[in-house]
C-alpha cells in the first residue's frame, strides 16, 4: 500500500506514512472485507456509510499537517481507522459518531468517543485547532463552522457537481460564526457522507 498506493500519489509526509504502514487496516472492516481493506477503494460499511480509501485518508492527514498541540475533532469516526491514525499526532482527540453499530466493528478506539449527529460535531469542547470529517461534504453547516478556532484547520473532501475533492479551509474572520472558505486540492473518491448532502438548488 505504501509504495504502490501512496507515495507515486504523492503521499509524502513520513509521519503519515509510518501511521498506516503501522495501523493494521484490516482490523477495522468486518471480517469478510478483510481481503479487500487495502486496495485503492472504500470499502463499504454498511447503511451507506463506507471506510474512504486508503489515499483519500492519507490525503486528508496530509492536508491537515497535524500539530502535536492542536486539540483536534474527527467527525465520522466510523470504525475508529483514521482516529488510530491522527490520535498520536495531535494533542487531543474529539471524535464525534453517529452510528453505534460501526464503533462495534474495531477492537479499539483511539480518542475520546462520543455518539452523536455529525452534523452537529462536538461543542462541548470547542473550538478547535483542526476538524477533519472523514467523508466528503455537500454542505458544511454553521454548528461545525462555529467549533473552528480563529486560525485553525478545517480538512474534509467536497463534493461540487459530481466532482469530489480534498479542501481544506480556514475561518474568513475572527468571529465565532465567521464562515470557512474552503479551497478544493486534489480529486479523489472520497464518499459523501449522507448528513451532508446538500438540498437541490444549494453550491458552494
Amino acid at each position: 500500500m505504501i509504495d504502490s498506493q501512496l507515495r507515486p500519489s504523492g503521499i509524502n509526509d513520513p509521519r503519515v506514512l509510518a501511521a498506516m504502514a503501522s495501523t493494521p487496516r484490516e482490523q477495522y472492516v468486518a471480517a469478510d472485507q478483510r481481503a479487500i481493506a487495502y486496495m485503492d477503494r472504500s470499502v463499504s460499511l454498511g447503511e451507506g456509510r463506507a471506510l474512504s480509501a486508503p489515499f483519500a485518508q492519507a490525503m486528508l492527514l496530509q492536508t491537515a499537517r497535524p500539530a502535536d498541540t492542536d486539540k483536534a475533532l474527527l467527525i465520522g469516526g466510523a470504525t475508529g481507522y483514521l482516529a488510530a491514525l491522527l490520535a498520536p499526532m495531535v494533542a487531543s482527540l474529539d471524535v464525534v459518531e453517529s452510528d453505534a453499530r460501526l464503533t462495534g466493528i474495531a477492537g479499539s478506539r483511539t480518542g475520546d468517543w462520543h455518539e452523536g449527529a455529525l452534523t452537529d460535531g462536538f461543542k462541548r469542547n470547542g473550538p478547535y485547532d483542526l476538524i477533519v470529517i472523514d467523508g466528503a461534504v455537500e454542505h458544511l453547516p454553521k454548528a461545525i463552522a462555529a467549533q473552528l478556532a480563529a486560525d485553525g484547520r478545517l480538512v474534509t473532501g467536497v463534493t461540487d457537481r459530481g466532482v469530489t475533492r480534498i479542501a481544506i479551509g480556514r475561518k474568513a474572520g475572527t468571529e465565532a460564526n465567521a464562515p470557512i472558505a474552503l479551497q478544493p486540492l486534489v480529486e479523489t473518491g472520497i464518499p459523501v457522507l449522507a448528513e451532508f448532502k446538500k438540498e437541490k438548488g444549494w453550491s458552494f
